[in-house]
């Protein structure tokens, strides 16, 4: 019986759980702060076990990794390197969702040394994202071509039927995670050009975009895209950029919210918990007359555009209390953000992947390449998000653990040897992203 230890019990864990548990010979541990959500999770199948963990703890979580054969981290990628270094201890493999830290990467010599595979980014954006591109990539590089233009983009969104708020959003995973991306520098590559978005502009800098199945989105750059240029192999591109889709408006009213002075004002606050959204607000905008006119003012909008309406329709001009004894400006926008956008029994989200490439061939032949995954929540079942993310990392640790992955040190999923099997193993769960190839002029 080979067992697996699942730290973390989130959004995300239960697809994961369900994946590993159907697989006769694997048993199940997952381990939380909160044992009622691995309760939830295991269930009562015979080869489930709901512990409690405080992951602080480290004598417990060390026990955990020796009793275990593999380690799955779903807790915040603060903690990954700190299991790792159990992991490493007891030379057991590990799997994460969460993007390579410099601290993890420092850990592939041990981990080699250790004949240990420290895997990470196996979930949807990283994680799909990288698989899905570099099938493409080097199927182009087979055919004598190079790959001159790459550009991709992911969401999580509501699907269409639930798409009933002013924002066009609903949260399937942090709200705090979504609003603190909103302040992140971007750079990305444009037609041989660099090009630097510092976070207050970030919002400010997008552009309407088509997908499959007559989608139309805003997209935006997300965070640094040149590092992919030599991870993928992409050596004298003229265009790389990783991007974020949203629906329209998002942006515009992310974009006032920025310039409101809010998302770079994060400082703790104590004791707020009789603190109004107007009266939060009008700590960031100056005058005299109604704070709607006033905030207007500050932002550069009229009074009337449909930006300022989001703005009441989120509450931030009311006189009743937020809500929460402490945080920041960032918590207190979450949770405006949470008690309006989250989702409602039995609605789908939906998640869209979509990469476009540019391939030169020898003859002067070049082709438009495009790669689209549209996926959507069950429901009263799995979101989309929780799909994407948990099923490729439990399909990388069925992989490990039945001996067809013999890689050891730290890695990301870009070789053929990961994305291949995990690709198709998702195909037959029928997440799947379509290609299509197109002739150009």
């Amino acid at each position: 019986m080979k067992k697996i230890l699942v730290l973390g019990a989130g959004l995300v864990s239960r697809p994961m759980v369900r994946y590993l548990l159907d697989i006769p010979g694997f048993e199940v541990w997952v381990a939380t702060r909160t044992v009622s959500k691995a309760q939830d999770l295991v269930g009562k199948h015979e080869r489930g076990r709901a512990i409690p963990l405080l992951v602080d703890d480290e004598s417990a979580l060390s026990r955990l990794v020796s009793d275990t054969d593999i380690a799955v981290s779903l807790l915040p990628y603060t903690y990954h390197v700190k299991v790792a270094g159990h992991c490493l201890e007891f030379r057991k493999p590990l799997v994460t969702t969460s993007y390579v830290s410099d601290a993890m990467r420092a850990l592939d010599a041990p981990a080699k040394s250790a004949g240990v595979i420290l895997l990470n980014e196996m979930g949807l954006d990283p994680g799909i994202d990288h698989m899905s591109a570099m099938r493409v990539i080097h199927g182009v590089k087979q055919n004598r071509g190079r790959v001159t233009s790459f550009m991709s983009y992911c969401g999580g969104l509501p699907a269409p039927e639930a798409n009933d708020n002013p924002l066009g959003y609903k949260f399937s995973w942090s709200p705090k995670g979504v609003v603190m991306a909103g302040r992140n520098d971007a750079r990305y590559l444009k037609d041989g050009e660099e090009v630097s978005v510092p976070g207050a502009e970030l919002f400010g800098h997008h552009w309407p975009l088509k997908v499959a199945d007559g989608f139309e989105f805003e997209a935006y750059p997300n965070r640094n895209s040149l590092p992919y240029i030599q991870l993928y192999g992409l050596e004298g591109a003229r265009t790389m950029l990783r991007g974020t889709l949203r629906n329209p408006g998002w942006c515009e009213t992310l974009k006032a919210i920025a310039d409101l002075g809010i998302l770079k004002d994060d400082r703790v606050r104590p004791g707020i918990a009789g603190l109004t959204p107007a009266a939060w607000l009008r700590q960031y905008v100056p005058g005299t007359a109604k704070l709607r006119s006033d905030a207007a003012a500050k932002v550069k909008l009229a009074e009337t555009h449909p930006v300022l309406d989001r703005f009441q329709w989120l509450g931030m001009f009311d006189e009743k209390p937020v809500g929460i004894e402490q945080g920041s400006n960032l918590d207190i926008l979450a949770k405006l953000m949470l008690d309006r956008m989250a989702y409602k029994p039995g609605e789908r989200d939906m998640v869209v992947l979509h990469h476009e490439f540019v391939a030169e061939y020898p003859g002067n032949r070049t082709e438009k390449l495009y790669s689209t995954l549209i996926d959507f929540g069950v429901p009263g079942g799995d979101s989309a998000m929780a799909r994407t993310v948990s099923l490729p990392a439990a399909i990388a640790v069925r992989l490990i653990l039945q001996g067809q992955l013999k890689l050891t040190g730290v890695h990301i999923p870009v070789l053929p040897e990961l994305y291949n099997p995990v690709l198709d193993e998702l195909a037959r769960l029928g997440i799947v992203c379509r290609e299509r190839t197109e002739t150009a002029a």
